[in-house]
């Protein structure tokens, strides 16, 4: 009997068979590929992985450097097309890794790969290659997945300056918003999701430990899935939080994300929160890809999370109704998270973000430039770039804490999670007996401003991040020309149920739409 998966990708030959036509002699074919359909051009041999890579890192050199001039790449891969010759022997071989086979990936840039340096954006990790690929980068490798490139992001992930803007890096500076250029790409994954928009990549791989891969996808009209934490490894990705981290995949497809999801699962033992995830993941989320995934799903809607844009609560009263259409229950929910959450939150980060990066600094050896906090805000006073905007407050507030086994600390893990699971989405979840909630994620993209920093008027990221379970936005419209999302979530390894219900409302609304790169708006 064929799995899922391969009867999926026969399902997209059968598709193309009657309308295949050539494709242009240009990368603009390329434009918003999804994986099936590069896996059915590599199976009829309509073009090669080789072809395919070079393409994908000409349209990084005439979008990303030139042209429209995004800013959203860090370094190439100077072996990626190499690496694409092996891969296409191995399938002129017969033998395939899988469903990322030949496929081109895009990481964002505090992911540890041994062939590019791994820079966080910040100049005092120039040139820093780490000693071993992040379990991660290992997984997607071992997929058939090609690195093609380091994303850029906010500087340290976002967790530097009291304020700053978002994809801004002293590595590369400011990273643009593809659909308005002089728009924000939101972040801190800001260069995945600027790369996967303009169809730099396949796919791209992001982190979050406060919206950081559902705001840039947000902004960026994507699909982006953040895990419940435990479920990938972040073994090899510099760290904020510990405790809140997550990698997670960002795609132009809902399609796009489960197919890579399956491949970054597993246990590590270098994090002991994968540990958790024994029995709940599964390698294969593409049987979650129904498109009568709504049907007989109770979704609630947290009526209060909107008000910030009038442009954005007009989308998710439409948004509700075609879920409804589709089969969806939809009911009203009031819910105001504590806002001592919010605050615990914060000095976790601050405890953690110290002890994870004195962590990192040392497995760098006797490579590492700086070894503590002291040590890199001492650099970076006599750095000419990386305080010429924004300040390093953060970094002083984090350098002031103490070590995990602090009662502050301790005290303020056990408050945060209790507000936002036993008191927050799990309550809610049994009370109004519902499979998931939602929100609109976020605003349309504010204007970049290197002077007043970013203008964040909304967004609800906060209750899944904190408490460390999945959430998924979908693109659910436009306000003028620029994209906005709608988030689910639920409770912790339910991001089966979130695949079902994101594939469902994308499929019955197609919002999706490819950037035009306008000047300003």
């Amino acid at each position: 009997m064929k799995s899922p998966c391969t009867l999926l990708i026969a399902v997209f030959l059968l598709a193309c068979e009657s309308s295949h036509k050539k494709e242009s002699a240009t990368h603009e074919y390329l434009v918003e590929k999804t994986i099936p359909q590069l896996q059915v051009g590599y199976q009829k041999s309509t073009f090669t992985i080789e072809q395919v890579v070079k393409d994908y890192l000409q349209r990084i050199e005439d979008l990303d450097k030139n042209g429209p001039a995004l800013n959203s790449i860090i370094y190439v891969n100077p072996n990626a097309i190499e690496i694409a010759k092996a891969l296409d022997a191995e399938l002129k071989a017969g033998k395939s890794r899988g469903l990322l086979h030949g496929i081109p990936v895009i990481v964002k840039d505090n992911m540890n790969t041994a062939d590019m340096p791994t820079t966080a954006g910040a100049t005092v990790l120039r040139d820093s290659y780490p000693p071993d690929d992040s379990y991660l980068v290992k997984k997607l490798r071992d997929a058939g997945a090609i690195i093609i490139a380091k994303a850029n992001l906010s500087e340290w992930a976002n967790f530097r300056a009291d304020m700053s803007s978002s994809g801004w890096s002293g590595m590369l500076g400011q990273t643009k918003n593809p659909y308005v250029l002089d728009r924000n790409p939101c972040g801190s994954s800001s260069g995945s999701g600027v790369a996967a928009s303009a169809s730099l990549c396949a796919i791209a791989i992001g982190t979050e430990t406060n919206g950081s891969i559902v705001c840039p996808s947000n902004a960026n009209g994507l699909v982006g899935l953040k895990p419940t934490v435990g479920l990938l490894s972040r073994s090899g990705i510099i760290p904020i939080s510990f405790t809140q981290d997550t990698a997670g995949p960002m795609g132009r497809t809902v399609t796009d994300v489960a197919f890579t999801l399956g491949a970054l699962v597993g246990i590590d033992s270098a994090d002991e929160k994968t540990l958790a995830s024994a029995g709940k993941f599964i390698t294969d989320y593409t049987l979650y890809l129904k498109a009568d995934g709504l049907k007989g799903k109770r979704i609630g809607w947290l009526k209060n999370t909107g008000g910030y844009h009038a442009g954005v609560d007009t989308l998710i009263k439409r948004a509700i109704a075609d879920l409804r259409a589709k089969g969806a229950e939809v009911v009203e929910v009031d819910f105001n998270m504590d806002r001592s959450a919010g605050s615990s939150s914060f000095t976790v980060m601050l405890y953690e973000f110290k002890d994870g990066l004195t962590k990192y600094f040392a497995s760098l050896g006797n490579k590492a430039r700086v070894h503590d906090l002291a040590e890199l805000m001492e650099f970076n006073k006599k750095d000419s770039v990386e305080l010429k905007y924004f300040d390093q407050q953060l970094l002083k507030q984090a350098h002031k804490k103490g070590t995990l086994r602090d009662k502050e600390y301790l005290d303020a893990v056990v408050n945060m999670q209790k507000a936002t699971r036993e008191n927050g989405i799990d309550k809610l979840l049994k009370e109004n007996n519902l499979h998931a909630l939602m929100a609109p994620t976020g605003a349309p993209a504010w204007k970049t401003d290197l002077i007043d920093g970013d203008h964040f008027l909304g967004g609800s990221s906060s209750l899944a991040a904190i408490s460390g379970y999945p959430s998924i936005t979908v693109p659910m419209g436009f306000v003028d020309v620029l994209p906005v999302g709608v988030s689910f979530f639920s409770t912790a390894w339910q991001e089966p149920t979130l695949i079902e219900i994101a594939y469902g409302y994308e499929q019955a609304t197609k919002h999706r739409k490819a950037p035009k790169y306008i000047p300003s708006r």
